[in-house]
């Protein structure tokens, strides 16, 4: 793997790892009945999914162009990355209008 490769990885870790990591906030904030910063927190994580989404695609695009990218481990890693933090991004959404459910039930 280059040098251009490894930063594009681990650019694709950083910002599925923030996704999840926004989304994780926005968990706690709900769970606080604070609808507010849960909601600012999910604008976040979606923001640096959609990076990370768009870095994925560049390297697909690439390699479907014939520039096959090394597959390494990291490359697995990131790719394992991303597809957590979709996840967990689809089930905090889920999570968080459970609680909004809740707490306009408790009015």
């Amino acid at each position: 793997m280059n040098d251009e490769q490894l930063q594009i990885v681990m650019g694709l870790i950083m910002n599925a790892g923030n996704a999840k990591g926004e989304a994780v906030a926005a968990l706690a904030a709900a769970k606080s009945n604070d609808f507010t910063e849960a909601e600012k927190r999910m604008t976040a994580a979606n923001e640096a999914l959609v990076e990370a989404h768009n870095t994925q695609t560049g390297l697909l695009t690439a390699e479907a162009s014939g520039n096959n990218a090394e597959v390494t481990l990291l490359m697995v890693h990131s790719q394992d990355h991303l597809m957590n933090a979709i996840s967990y991004i689809g089930l905090t959404q889920e999570l968080i209008d459970v609680y909004k459910r809740l707490a306009e039930s408790d009015k």
